[in-house]
């Protein structure tokens, strides 16, 4: 498996391999995973991604498996237990995110019928294939991500910025920025 084309970023072990051939840039459409890594992603803000996704587990269990009903009803005590928690990051701006993004999330879901639709409207329902050549010319905000992210905090998100959405859209398949020579493109 390892002597496969992949994206550079993705070389440095198991982990990040794994992540890149079983999910990174394949459509979901699930709101329940849409929330999961829209959590993840703004727990990444600041930080690399791999630091999170070693730390996955612990914040899928911290996180009651990223229930977003129970989420956005986290009471003081519970914020308290998250920021002792040292499988997760600790960030208590980031903690308090979570519960409010948690609760925009569901007004979202109820506005729209599903978050996957509101969200997926940026794209018009199907993925953008930029088709790169290196990661060089893979962006870290494009107008799409900057409209997102602004209509985002309009609604009440938080550590939602145009580079931490652009992200979400990758990790997501929103867009496909595997490059042109990896293998996942078979």
């Amino acid at each position: 498996m390892n002597d496969k084309m992949r994206c550079s970023w993705c070389e440095k072990d198991d982990l990040y391999r794994n992540y890149h051939d079983n999910e990174w840039g394949k459509p979901v459409y699930d709101d329940a995973t849409i929330f999961e890594f829209l959590i993840l992603e703004t727990f990444q803000a600041g930080l690399s991604w791999y630091t999170v996704l070693a730390k996955r587990e612990n914040f899928r269990k911290a996180f009651d498996y990223f229930n977003v009903e129970k989420i956005a009803n986290y009471n003081q005590r519970k914020l308290d237990e998250l920021a002792e928690n040292s499988g997760i990051i600790r960030n208590r701006l980031k903690i308090k995110a979570t519960v409010s993004n948690a609760q925009a999330f569901i007004k979202v879901q109820e506005e729209f019928g599903s978050f996957s639709k509101y969200i997926w409207g940026f794209v018009d329902g199907k993925p953008i294939d930029n088709q790169p050549q290196t990661l060089a010319e893979v962006p870290a905000t494009t107008v799409i991500s900057d409209k997102l992210s602004k209509d985002l905090k309009k609604r009440g998100f938080k550590f939602v910025g145009s580079t931490v959405i652009y992200a979400h859209m990758q990790a997501t398949g929103m867009v496909n920025d595997h490059v042109m020579n990896c293998w996942t493109r078979k």
